[in-house]
């Protein structure tokens, strides 16, 4: 059997109305996770951000009809 994940403890600071929101849509004991969950995405979101930064900067943008070429490619994205 795999090794626990090991964690770290963290205190944040979020306005009442989120924090009230938070509790109701995860349930007292899964604020963790759904917290966790969140900033995963977010990193993810992130990183994707990353990469489209640096394929620009070495391919330059996207043309209008590099856009139009993979449109028709795929149309239903």
């Amino acid at each position: 059997m795999g090794e626990p994940m090991r964690t770290d403890k963290m205190s944040i600071t979020v306005p009442a109305d989120v924090a009230a929101e938070l509790r109701a849509r995860a349930g007292q004991g899964n604020v963790s996770a759904y917290v966790t969950h969140a900033l995963v995405r977010q990193l993810e979101h992130d990183r994707l951000g990353d990469l489209v930064a640096d394929l620009r900067e070495l391919h330059g943008p996207v043309t209008e009809e590099e856009l139009a070429a993979a449109r028709a490619e795929w149309p239903s994205v």
